[in-house]
């Protein structure tokens, strides 16, 4: 009689690990969907780490008299390294800010450090190089997992090199011309310096940067000319859903570039013919449309369900910055997860880690699948398949 409960206890386990089993898809079925039928969590800013405590309680200090760009709730964030996100919280998509500096050194001193009696010299060598700087705002909030371009991407590919069947990783570009010394020119006293504004040639530099990394043929990239293909133009081919399937997409990468060096990085390429990098459009009315920006999937659920059900690919935001992870709302995020928004990007994808000291102000709001899926099959690109979680790589 002893036995019996061992016996019940058994075969409960034995079901819950079936149950279990029956939520992983097939994979051939599974590689044979297409890329825009898939739904990843995305970081925003992935690179940010939290400004020097006595910067930061400063600012907060003026934070009355700050433009809304530059409010301190806007930058009182902080992110894992890129390997942790990958590996430890099942994040698919990055977030990369970029600032031109062709020739070394724009960012080199960091101005905000003055108005703390502190040395404006960042002493960091890799700040004197030409290239792209990885940072949040100039002379304020600009400490970095990555202090360039190159040395964000080349931690991406030494990861997927690693991992060689992982999911495709979704790369956010924001291409970034301003700064707090172009918002308030007085400033120059202080040593803050205007951004170097994109021009074509810098437009071209992006993407030597991105071939100096994963190869001239780019053979881990998805590029608009992949998607394209016959077509005449990008949203052609997005409406007659000619995305690449999902293992096709196994090890590659995916740029999709949004900010102040969208016109350049048009300019003698339509259609974004030999690019490296998709463009992100507010709506779907261009020729290049392929991915579109939606942030507010509270507002624009619908809107978002019209397009993904058309083909196109949807980033949408799961929450704010210092919002949800305060008031533990979840209604953006299940509004975002309902969308069928390909990328749900968020800040949270682990509880703000100052929920475990200060529960009274921080709540344990997080942003994950169910189950702690990695990804899942889209509730509706896919929605014969009922979102059905994805558990390897």
């Amino acid at each position: 009689m002893k036995s019996i409960p061992f016996l019940l206890l058994f075969f409960i386990l034995i079901s819950g690990c079936k149950k279990e089993q029956t939520d992983i898809p097939d994979q051939t079925l599974l590689n044979e969907m297409k890329l825009n039928q898939l739904q990843i969590i995305a970081s925003h800013n992935s690179y940010h780490k939290h400004m020097n405590d006595a910067l930061f309680n400063f600012l907060k200090g003026i934070d009355f008299i700050l433009p809304s760009q530059y409010k301190i709730a806007e930058l009182d964030y902080a992110h894992e390294n890129f390997y942790d996100q990958l590996d430890r919280y099942n994040v698919r998509g990055l977030e990369i800010d970029i600032y031109a500096d062709p020739s070394g050194g724009h960012f080199f001193h960091r101005a905000g450090n003055s108005l703390i009696q502190k040395p404006t010299a960042s002493g960091i060598d890799e700040l004197k190089k030409p290239g792209f700087k990885v940072l949040h705002i100039p002379d304020i909030d600009f400490e970095t997992h990555y202090y360039t371009f190159k040395s964000s991407l080349t931690a991406l590919k030494i990861w997927s090199d690693a991992h060689p069947n992982h999911l495709p990783i979704f790369l956010h570009i924001e291409t970034k011309e301003t700064g707090v010394g172009d918002a308030v020119s007085l400033l120059g006293i202080l040593g803050f310096k205007p951004c170097v504004k994109f021009t074509p040639a810098l437009a071209d530099a992006i993407d030597e940067e991105i071939k100096s990394v994963f190869g001239n043929n780019l053979d881990k990239v998805i590029t608009p000319d992949d998607v394209r293909g016959k077509y005449a133009t990008l949203k052609e081919a997005v409406l007659a859903n000619n995305w690449p399937s999902i293992g096709e997409s196994r090890g590659k990468f995916i740029f999709v570039m949004e900010g102040g060096a969208k016109e350049e990085y048009l300019q003698n390429h339509p259609s974004l013919n030999g690019r490296a990098m998709f463009l992100y459009t507010e709506n779907d009315m261009h020729p290049e449309s392929a991915f579109i920006i939606y942030n507010d999937a509270d507002k624009k659920e619908d809107s978002i369900q019209m397009v993904v059900q058309q083909n196109y690919m949807v980033r949408t935001r799961a929450d704010g910055i210092n919002k949800q992870n305060k008031t533990g709302d979840y209604t953006q995020q299940q509004a975002a997860f309902r969308s069928g928004a390909q990328i749900v990007s968020t800040d949270y994808y682990r509880p703000d880690p100052r929920s475990k000291t200060r529960a009274t102000e921080f709540s344990n709001y997080s942003c994950q699948f169910p189950n702690a899926a990695l990804a899942r099959i889209n509730p509706i690109s896919a929605a014969d398949r009922q979102g059905i979680g994805i558990f390897a790589e």
